[in-house]
């Protein structure tokens, strides 16, 4: 066996660093390890392998119970799998639920559908608590609707550094776009330009804070939704690799720019050459 140069990767190739870095779990510095290091190093390596694939399984599994239990008593016996075959088969009040949604959505774009639906607001408004609760929640769902529809990018805009929870230290928030409205105008001295950022809270990313930040204070960067996110749920243990994101921006630049094709030469048309 050989050493490749240090520093050297198979360029595009993921394989090649997934096996030098478990090349380097067996070897410490180039020297064999003892036989309990290297069975601890392999069973490392194996639960990070497996470990991500079965707790995925596992959520969406869950899920699918949860919800079978909870919208298969409502559907008819008639159209139930179990009572024609002797196991039952999952997924089946999930996919009820999912029709469901899309017949009360297609029902909704009707007017005798949006009839139903603002006689029903109506009802609701009468009741104290209950219209608060209501309002809460579909202002909530509107805007998760809307977030999910348009893309992760336009829900959250950019990702930006404010100074909290006090001078010198620093936390990220999520920037979701100029501050408009009365709160904009109420604001002392009326002439401040402010952003609306979200700021999550620890690893329970659905919890956090809404904040009005003046625009000089916030420090934006350059990485993706997706990048803060991972730095938020793993509280601090995931970090981008900054300079491996600028240099396949720069590669995905040269790219396009060698894809071009020339400019003409002075004096020739595009289409005739000439």
């Amino acid at each position: 066996m050989t050493n490749t140069p240090s520093g050297k990767k198979p360029s595009g190739s993921d394989d090649g660093g997934l096996s030098a870095g478990l090349q380097r779990l067996a070897t410490d510095d180039g020297a064999p390890l003892r036989i309990g290091a290297r069975l601890r190093n392999y069973f490392l390596t194996g639960l990070i392998i497996v470990g991500p694939v079965t707790l995925t399984i596992y959520i969406i599994w869950w899920v699918i119970n949860v919800t079978d239990a909870w919208l298969k008593p409502f559907v008819p016996r008639i159209y139930l799998p179990d009572t024609y075959l002797p196991f039952a088969v999952p997924g089946i009040g999930l996919l009820f639920g999912i029709l469901f949604l899309t017949v009360t959505g297609a029902l909704a774009a009707n007017l005798l559908g949006r009839s139903l639906i603002s006689f029903g607001e109506m009802a609701l408004d009468r009741m104290p608590i209950v219209r608060n609760v209501y309002r809460a929640l579909k202002q909530f769902f509107e805007s998760l609707v809307s977030a999910s529809a348009s893309g992760t990018q336009q829900g959250f805009q950019k990702v930006g550094l404010i100074e909290f929870p006090s001078k010198g230290l620093w936390s990220i928030v999520f920037v979701t776009g100029e501050t408009k409205g009365e709160i904009n105008i109420a604001q002392p001295g009326g002439e401040e330009d402010l952003l609306t950022v979200f700021m999550p809270t620890g690893i329970v990313p659905p919890t956090g804070f809404i904040c009005f930040v003046p625009r000089r204070d916030v420090k934006f960067l350059k990485m993706s939704v997706e990048d803060a996110a991972k730095i938020v749920m793993s509280a601090g243990m995931v970090v981008p690799d900054y300079e491996a994101r600028l240099k396949q921006l720069a590669e995905r630049g040269i790219r396009t720019e060698t894809k071009r094709p020339p400019p003409p030469a002075p004096g020739t048309t595009p289409e005739s050459g000439t």
